[in-house]
């Protein structure tokens, strides 16, 4: 549901336009707004619109990220908010995050630093949701700069190269694909389950389309999938 008509009401209060103003004009080095819950996704999404630069809204849960990037969704184009999620880990535990949340903080830092016009996913953000435990954790300088590995429907490669570009890309290699990070190769058909998706995707090298699996033992059934599949780089170590 898209409630841009509403927010061009909500920032005409008085209270709020100032605040976004004095934040806006840079100013300031912090300003106050104490208002209900429900009016910060309007403060924010007035925010990022009126200045036009990228907004970090920092939350104290995990899930009250959730609720705010869903608020903010239904204020602004969705693809252009993104939420930054945090390790599952304590920095004392011997574990590794899980791959989804290391691809999706590698994603938003890609997109922050080299947002791609042509691509709404991968495009500029507006408003960056994170929760404090994932603004306050150790991150690599120059994460940004890792390139993904990007098949696009109808694009000619090379299986040898794209291959090569997994690995180099810390994807293991497998003889049946089950978990994120993970690709292998049948023949002329290549299977490969991205860290930020839901299900692997199966390509074959004379075909010219990606297909959704619908098993991992089934790469090619499903619909077909049509626009860029992008596979982010999943780095060995769990720093990052």
């Amino acid at each position: 549901m898209s409630l841009h008509g509403l927010l061009d009401v909500v920032v005409t209060d008085p209270a709020i336009a100032e605040a976004v103003k004095a934040a806006a004009d840079g100013h300031r080095m912090h300003v106050d707004l104490v208002g209900p819950p429900g009016a910060r996704p309007f403060a924010v999404a007035a925010l990022a619109r009126q200045t036009g630069r990228t907004v970090l809204a920092v939350t104290a849960t995990g899930r009250e990220a959730e609720d705010l990037a869903a608020a903010l969704r239904t204020l602004l184009p969705p693809d252009t908010v993104a939420e930054f999620p945090s390790w599952e880990t304590l920095p004392h535990e011997r574990l590794s995050p899980r791959s989804d949340t290391v691809g999706r903080r590698l994603a938003v830092l890609r997109r922050l630093a080299h947002p791609r016009e042509d691509d709404p996913e991968t495009g500029p953000v507006s408003v960056v949701v994170a929760p404090v435990r994932s603004v306050l954790q150790p991150q690599v300088k120059g994460l940004g700069e890792l390139e993904p590995v990007a098949l696009t429907s109808g694009q000619n490669a090379d299986l040898g190269e794209v291959v090569e570009a997994l690995a180099a890309a810390a994807y293991s290699r497998v003889e049946l694909v089950e978990k994120r990070g993970e690709f292998a190769v049948r023949g002329g058909i290549l299977d490969v389950f991205p860290p930020t998706e839901e299900h692997p995707f199966g390509w074959s090298s004379g075909a010219t389309t990606w297909r959704r699996s619908g098993t991992s033992r089934s790469p090619t059934s499903g619909p077909w999938r049509s626009r860029t599949t992008g596979c982010g780089r999943r780095p060995a170590v769990s720093c990052c």
